[in-house]
């Protein structure tokens, strides 16, 4: 039993005073709605997180290694976003948003040397996103995922038909999202995939490879149907949703 409490207080924070600290703030505060709270936890939560300017945060954000988290002046958290930054932690550039029930995950408890979660400033994490930094993911800046994006920089091995896949580890080699990209609503980017700057990912795309810059790609698996540069938008599309 012993054992399995060290194993659980590990996972949450990084040492048991730190558990205790985030724990009762978050206890104490976390739960107040509307501008108090909101108020409240700019000031309070600068114990347990690193924060550069003032960061508003919505009632019910659950935060685990709350030291390993750096929110850039301006930062939105939503109502039900959760944070777990296991070292190497997750970085939130200033005035960029992370909306309802978004989960940032970098959960890195295989010592992985690339595990952590950056995004640039301006950006959107749209509601109910997923993020999986095992092998680390880097989002731009002024970058947009839409609702229900998958972001997952982790595989598992299953080569080996005489062991269980969960026996068999994993992979991690980490994605990249370019400035000015726009990920469309319910697509999923998988582990070591380079997106490029000003890039359109198509709704409910499966992004198995590399996209170039200034590319839409679409489907499952995606692939490119078009270059913006050198094959522009018609110009009665200019004004209407792509997707």
């Amino acid at each position: 039993m012993n054992d399995r409490l060290q194993l659980y207080l590990s996972r949450q924070a990084s040492s048991l005073p730190r558990y205790i600290a985030e724990q009762v703030i978050q206890s104490l505060i976390g739960w107040m709605p509307g501008l108090v709270g909101i108020g409240l936890r700019a000031i309070a939560y600068r114990a347990i997180v690193r924060m550069e300017g003032i960061a508003a945060i919505e009632d019910g954000v659950r935060i685990r290694f709350a030291d390993n988290v750096r929110l850039g002046s301006g930062v939105y958290l939503d109502h039900g976003v959760y944070l777990h930054a296991c070292p190497g932690g997750i970085t939130i550039g200033a005035e960029s948003m992370v909306m309802k029930n978004a989960i940032l995950h970098v959960y890195n408890f295989r010592n992985l040397p690339h595990s952590h979660i950056t995004i640039g400033q301006r950006s959107l994490i749209g509601e109910s996103c997923i993020l999986r930094g095992q092998g680390g993911i880097t989002i731009g800046n002024d970058v947009y995922l839409g609702t229900l994006v998958q972001v997952l920089a982790v595989n598992h091995v299953f080569h080996d038909t005489t062991r269980p896949i969960s026996a068999q580890g994993i992979t991690a080699q980490g994605i990249s999202i370019g400035d000015g990209s726009w990920i469309g609503s319910g697509a999923i980017i998988l582990d070591g995939v380079k997106i490029g700057k000003n890039v359109v990912i198509g709704a409910g795309a499966v992004v198995t490879r590399d996209v170039p810059d200034y590319c839409i790609a679409v489907g499952n698996p995606a692939r490119v149907i078009r270059n913006l540069r050198t094959d522009p938008l018609p110009a009665e599309r200019l004004m209407t949703p792509v997707f």
